[in-house]
This record gives structure tokens, sequence and C-alpha cells, in this order.
């Protein structure tokens, strides 16, 4: 990653949060931490931040914290090929009619334009989400209450009895943090909350995840492989992962090179 992109994420990180530690900037970015010490020496120097012991804050700190993991605009640009076919292959479970949820994410929001001739009824907690389909679609729309955090584009209520509680939906599909044996894994405690409180709502849990999702480990555990349906994935899956989910009961699609060149561009 060049360096005015690592610049750019790690001073995004440090206006949602009070402090962002190093090692949340090196996940962050993908980058050593040696790497990320001169950066926030060079930002430092710059007065962009303000160095702290383990890491970094910002000099003007933010009204309220936002939410762990990387923004949605920097997300939303890595492993795109993959997310456009697997996102192809979760449109294809979908029928006219069906109620469904479609949690927020970079993977997901890929889902968008190929549901643009659909006429379901779909529940988002999603801004971008819920404002490409109501502009370029006639499915009906519920979106989520609660407040929008910007960076990731979402939408997180802090009420028990909100208006998740009243829809009912066939399938949810919702990509993930990392994946592994233990289940799938976030990098927030609101955004668990959150997706646990939508994941009890379906019947059917569908998880987008490309196969780097499979090496990557969070602290914070959503739920357990059992719980999950399907998983959505590309053609990098490695066997030992594909001999995972079998042992799990999970069931596996695979989004091949083919579907990658076909689908379409959601700008």
């Amino acid at each position: 990653m060049h360096e005015k992109e690592r610049h750019r994420i790690i001073l995004s990180a440090v206006q949602e949060k009070p402090v962002v530690t190093v090692g949340e900037m090196v996940e962050l970015t993908e980058s050593s931490e040696a790497t990320i010490r001169r950066d926030i020496a060079t930002l430092h120097v710059q007065k962009k931040l303000r160095r702290v012991r383990g890491g970094a804050e910002a000099i003007n700190p933010p009204q309220f914290p936002g939410l762990a993991g990387r923004p949605f605009s920097v997300n939303e640009t890595i492993n795109i090929a993959q997310k456009r076919a697997i996102a192809l292959k979760a449109v294809e479970l979908c029928a006219d009619g069906d109620p469904i949820i479609i949690n927020g994410g970079t993977t997901t929001f890929q889902m968008v334009h190929l549901l643009a001739a659909r006429r379901m009824q779909i529940f988002t907690n999603s801004f971008p989400i819920a404002e490409h389909l109501l502009k370029n679609s006639k499915n009906t729309i519920m979106l989520s209450g609660g407040v929008i955090y910007r960076e990731q584009n979402i939408i997180l209520s802090p009420f028990e009895n909100d208006v998740t509680r009243n829809f009912y939906a066939r399938r949810m599909f919702m990509g993930a943090q990392g994946l592994g044996k233990l289940g799938l894994m976030e990098a927030d405690p609101l955004l668990i909350q959150a997706e646990q409180k939508l994941m009890g709502q379906a019947d059917e849990l569908v998880v987008l995840a490309d196969s780097s999702k499979f090496g990557k480990r969070s602290s914070l555990v959503l739920c357990p492989l059992e719980r999950v349906t399907t998983v959505i994935t590309d053609d990098g899956i490695r066997d030992e992962d594909r001999q995972m989910l079998e042992e799990a009961g999970v069931g596996l699609i695979i989004a091949d090179k083919t579907a990658r060149e076909q689908a379409p561009i959601v700008a």
C-alpha cells in the first residue's frame, strides 16, 4: 500500500476512535509495525495527529467513538473482482417475493445492481444499499433505525425493541471480518450486537466472503460455523478451508473466474 493511502487510513481511524493502537493500524493497512511507527512519526511532525504510547490520537478527538475496522471507502477497493462474482452467486439464490436481509458491507453492496430487476422485500442496515435500491429498483426497502456510522456507512440501533424484531427473512446475506474454526469473526462489539439481532430474524444465513477472509482473525466471535447455512467465496479457497466448512455442515458455493469477468460493475 502506498504511503499516502496508509496516511489516509490512519487519519481516518484516529477520527473514529479516541486512541488507535499500532496493532490496529497494522491490521487496517496490512503493513509492518515498523512502517506504521514511521507513519505515525511523520504525521505527528506534520501536526495531523498526536503520537501517544503504543499508538496515536486525533488532534481534535471525535465527539463519540466510531467502529473498529477499515472504512467502507477503503474496503470497497479490495478484492473487487472476487466481490462482484460472489455477489452474482448470492443474487442467484434470491427469487421475486422473497423477504431477505442484507447486512451492510462492501461485498453485499455488490448485490444491489443485480437486484435492480427483482421484486423483493429487503431489510438492510446499510445506507448505500438502501439508497441505491430505492433509486434503481422497485423492491420494497425497509431500513433499520439508529445512528449512522459514516466511515462504515452502516446504521446501528442501541435499542433492543427496534423495527428489526418485526421483520422475518428467508435468508440473511452478510460478510465477515474473518472466518475460521471458531466461526464468523467481527471487529467491533456494536457490530456483533446488531448482527446477532438480525441473524435471529432469518431462517438461513448466507456469508459472502472472499478467500482471503479465511486467513483473517479477530478477538470477537460473532457466531459458530454451525449457524451458517452457506458460504459463497471465490476459487482461491484452500482445501483445508473447504474441509473445515464440510465438517461443520456448511454449504459451499464457489464463484469462478468466468463469473468475475461477467459480473456487472457497481460504481
